[in-house]
């Protein structure tokens, strides 16, 4: 099993990175390859699967990175191929609120995660998964809930609807939404 690998990228593909580490190639599946520049040394961090048909090296910037990877596909239903690109268009903190939070509106956005298989992310790392950043930003409804005090309404109106708004999206639109979905 590899920890890391550092060398130079020789060429960066669509969705891996061809590493040469003293004259040896290792092509590394990556969130995002254009992270990484040709000719520029990296040290990235690995994650090998072997089957019986496949040999793959999975590289990240970080270890948090890695983690996170690894929980996920510890989830019945989540592999490799559906963990990486989570990574690519999600940032670790808020796939991690997401999870913690139960907002499958959040997690259905990726590629090929519908919501059985957001469900079932939920209930196996909810709780188990905590950015980095979580004690700097322990709630991303913060300036929401705020509003929605301003604007008269009492903790029971708004709490069972937070989950439901996805917290990626700016102020003004997280308002819309928790409006809309409290006047139904």
């Amino acid at each position: 099993m590899y920890s890391y690998i550092k060398g130079i990228i020789d060429k960066v593909n669509y969705n891996s990175i061809d590493l040469d580490n003293n004259g040896v190639g290792y092509n590394v599946f990556v969130a995002n390859p254009y992270l990484y520049q040709e000719g520029k040394e990296y040290k990235v961090y690995l994650y090998q699967v072997v089957k019986e048909d496949e040999l793959s090296l999975y590289g990240f910037t970080n270890i948090e990175e890695k983690e996170l990877f690894l929980k996920l596909i510890s989830v019945k239903g989540v592999g490799p191929k559906l963990a990486l690109p989570m990574l690519a268009t999600g940032s670790i903190n808020g796939i991690v609120d997401a999870i913690n939070r139960e907002n499958t509106l959040y997690l259905t956005k990726f590629p090929k995660i519908g919501e059985k298989v957001a469900r079932q992310i939920i209930l196996d790392l909810k709780g188990k998964v905590v950015s980095e950043e979580s004690s700097n930003d322990t709630n991303s409804y913060e300036e929401l809930i705020e509003v929605l005090k301003g604007l008269g309404y009492k903790d029971k109106d708004y709490k069972h609807i937070l989950n439901k708004i996805d917290n990626s999206l700016d102020i003004e639109s997280q308002i819309k939404e928790a409006l809309k979905l409290l006047l139904k």
